[in-house]
């Protein structure tokens, strides 16, 4: 597997702090954010790999092994595990790491061993196994648990609210099963979100319209509006155009892993023209026309 400058994915600096690896990721992720870029298949792999690099450089404990190991990140466990061990055995002929390159021991330790023996006693990582899960928008705006099947067994997840559509969460340690007692691997599941019939999401805010009235749009009143939250009010003022936009601050989406934090919701009025017209209501309309 080639590897990945997270720093550069995000095109950041490797000083930078946690808030500039937030912003970077948002700006970044909109940018290439599937529903955005539609049947793009490289804009879907830029936007995975985004998520990838935010989800190890906003965790510190990541972070630190990515700065440490650099691409043997992930292995870091074996290496300590195989530091130590050295350490402890006074055997002679045994392969000396503590000097070597990180690389240079991870092919000693996947690529074969220098001895049988050795090798029933190295720990190995066990794979990383991937998996996609399907949600609907609503899935998606609350917390949740939910039970996944995964090589036959069930596995009970925490989907967080404000997931994106593409993002790939990592659950440690339900992969692949360890050699000779060693750590099992990680279970990497991407979420598909499927299209909400009424409502268009864009990051944290969501977009919908709404049929208006021809008289309310006229004369102004009040319509009900459905939200993801519930239904809310709203005054339309007298001569309202078809197209006209309102915005419902907080009404949008919840902001991923940020506690109370929602975008907003803006309606597009779309004015419905009255057919079927009386001879009476023609006549009005046609004294209007004339005013």
């Amino acid at each position: 597997m080639n590897f990945i400058d997270y720093y550069k994915i995000l095109g950041i600096d490797k000083s930078a702090t946690p808030k500039q690896i937030k912003d970077a990721y948002r700006k970044l992720a909109r940018k290439f954010h599937p529903d955005l870029n539609p049947n793009d298949a490289e804009a879907k792999a830029k936007f995975q790999q985004i998520n990838e690099a935010n989800e190890v450089l906003s965790d510190p404990e990541k972070r630190k092994k990515f700065d440490q190991y650099g691409k043997d990140w992930q292995h870091s466990e074996q290496f300590e595990n195989a530091t130590q061990y050295q350490n402890q055995s006074s055997k002679s002929h045994r392969t000396n790491y503590s000097g070597t390159d990180f690389s240079d021991f991870f092919e000693s330790m996947f690529g074969g061993a220098t001895s049988a023996g050795r090798s029933r006693q190295m720990k190995f990582r066990g794979d990383d196994l991937n998996a996609e899960l399907q949600l609907n928008l609503m899935d998606a705006y609350k917390t949740h648990q939910k039970i996944v099947t995964v090589n036959g067994k069930k596995i009970r997840i925490t989907i967080p609210a404000g997931i994106e559509n593409g993002q790939t969460i990592k659950i440690a340690g339900h992969g692949g099963q360890g050699i000779n007692n060693g750590p099992n691997g990680d279970l990497y599941i991407t979420f598909s979100i499927a299209k909400h019939p009424q409502f268009k999401r864009l990051g944290k805010d969501l977009f919908r319209t709404v049929d208006l009235d021809f008289y309310v749009a006229v004369l102004g009143g009040e319509i009900t509006v459905d939200t993801l939250s519930g239904k809310v009010k709203l005054k339309v003022k007298p001569e309202t155009q078809n197209g006209s936009k309102v915005k419902l601050k907080g009404k949008g989406f919840p902001v991923y892993k940020s506690d109370g934090e929602f975008g907003d919701l803006f309606i597009s009025y779309s004015v419905k023209i009255p057919t079927n017209l009386t001879e009476k209501q023609k006549e009005l309309f046609t004294e209007l026309s004339k005013l």
